[in-house]
């Protein structure tokens, strides 16, 4: 049972009749011992005449997934078994992530009826999320109290990665364009293949003729040539302790999650095969052999219920299983925090040695706010706390330039601007012919 907030005002009522029944002589005790009992009387009368919570049918219709950050709407069915009606509150006990509302939904199902609840969600965890139960709230005729009753109804919604870097797609794909033949300019090299034939124009390459092509069609006939495809994109994404870090609005998990989707969505375009790992002590999500359109939910559905592991990443067990993965990897994109020398130890005396058809390329989260503190110089403290400041960045320096000379390439950028720049690196790469 349940007493609503309707039962604190009416006791407090009886000071009036206990003033004027001392008034005429009644003991004050007494008479406020008589109106206790007759408020608990009312209760009592109110949960007896209220409809029996238990005597509903309740079904739930969760969507499977959403994406971080947008509404949802989940909704729960009442249907009510009984003989009386329903008049009373639902509440669907959302963990608080979910960014459900905290009022209770008012409920009035007379027998044999069903209602229909909706609860709007706004998510603001990755993951799965969950509820377990839903309560509903039963008043009487008075609304003094009421029954309630608990109905294990479990509902699971997926949070899919938010992939707010999707705005510098757009962009990036033109340039695709551009390096695929769109353009006038089609230039034979490493990292390209055949394309298809048309004719001579004057100030075409001449070494670009096909003499056969020519002697068949009887004009002079131009081979054209593409950038490859069908390369292999490996990207690595470090789930260990230093993905745990805050930096921004979210963690350096986050961060790397919306880099891997950007350059995942921009090598699928471009016809190459890409390949997910994250990992820290063990594989935490795997992604291979999917290509095409449903590439990127396949992505999104591995990476949602992963989080950072409070553990040290065991790189040498990373790159082995980089190699099970393919056998002849064209980019690894390996995406962590490697900001100190101590801790970047185990990632430098693992690092696979690139060759002319792989390359290596390390992407890390950096802090805005260590940067600003390395430039205040206001008072003592705010000195010491530029020396920690460019401490850290100096250590950041240096493991780049350990991975620089071990034949990888860092790159290095604020949130926002790392999923643009590792997409941009990959473009580059592709108009060298080094991919």
């Amino acid at each position: 049972m349940f007493v609503s907030a309707l039962l604190a005002p009416l006791i407090a009522l009886g000071v009036i009749p206990v003033v004027l029944l001392s008034s005429i002589g009644v003991s004050p005790w007494l008479s406020t011992v008589g109106w206790l009992l007759l408020c608990a009387a009312l209760v009592a009368t109110d949960v007896v005449l209220s409809a029996a919570p238990r005597a509903v049918a309740i079904t739930r219709r969760v969507p499977e997934r959403a994406r971080l950050g947008e509404p949802v709407t989940a909704s729960v069915a009442v249907q009510n078994l009984g003989t009386r009606t329903v008049h009373g509150w639902l509440r669907d006990a959302w963990q608080p992530t979910a960014g459900a509302p905290d009022s209770r939904s008012p409920l009035s199902i007379p027998p044999g009826e069903r209602r229909r609840v909706h609860i709007e969600l706004r998510p603001r965890r990755r993951g799965e999320l969950r509820s377990e139960f839903v309560v509903v709230r039963s008043r009487g005729p008075l609304g003094l109290g009421g029954r309630q009753s608990r109905h294990d109804v479990p509902g699971a919604l997926r949070v899919l990665p938010a992939f707010t870097s999707r705005k510098h797609l757009p962009s990036r794909l033109a340039r695709l364009r551009e390096l695929d033949g769109n353009t006038s300019i089609q230039v034979r090299g490493q990292g390209t293949e055949f394309d298809s034939l048309r004719e001579y124009v004057r100030g075409d390459d001449i070494r670009s003729i096909d003499w056969r092509a020519t002697a068949r069609a009887g004009t002079t006939m131009l081979r054209t040539w593409r950038p490859e495809r069908d390369r292999q994109v490996v990207i690595v994404i470090d789930t260990g302790r230093t993905a745990a870090a805050r930096v921004g609005d979210g963690t350096r998990l986050d961060a790397s999650i919306e880099a891997a989707l950007l350059l995942a969505a921009l090598a699928s375009r471009a016809g190459d095969h890409v390949h997910l790992l994250m990992y820290d002590r063990v594989a935490r999500a795997r992604v291979s052999g999917v290509d095409g359109a449903s590439l990127l939910p396949a992505l999104t559905d591995a990476m949602a219920p992963v989080h950072p592991r409070l553990v040290d990443t065991d790189w040498a067990s990373a790159f082995a299983a980089v190699r099970s993965l393919t056998t002849r990897p064209s980019l690894i994109v390996v995406l962590t925090a490697q900001d100190a020398a101590e801790s970047a130890r185990g990632f430098l005396g693992a690092f696979p040695t690139p060759s002319r058809a792989t390359t290596v390329l390390v992407g890390s989260v950096t802090d805005e706010e260590v940067e600003q503190l390395a430039r205040q110089r206001a008072s003592r403290a705010d000195v010491y706390l530029a020396a920690a400041a460019e401490q850290t960045l100096r250590d950041a320096r240096t493991v780049s330039d350990a991975i620089r000379r071990a034949g990888g390439e860092a790159i290095a950028a604020d949130p926002e601007a790392l999923p643009p720049r590792i997409a941009d690196r990959y473009l580059e790469l592709k108009a060298a012919g080094r991919l």
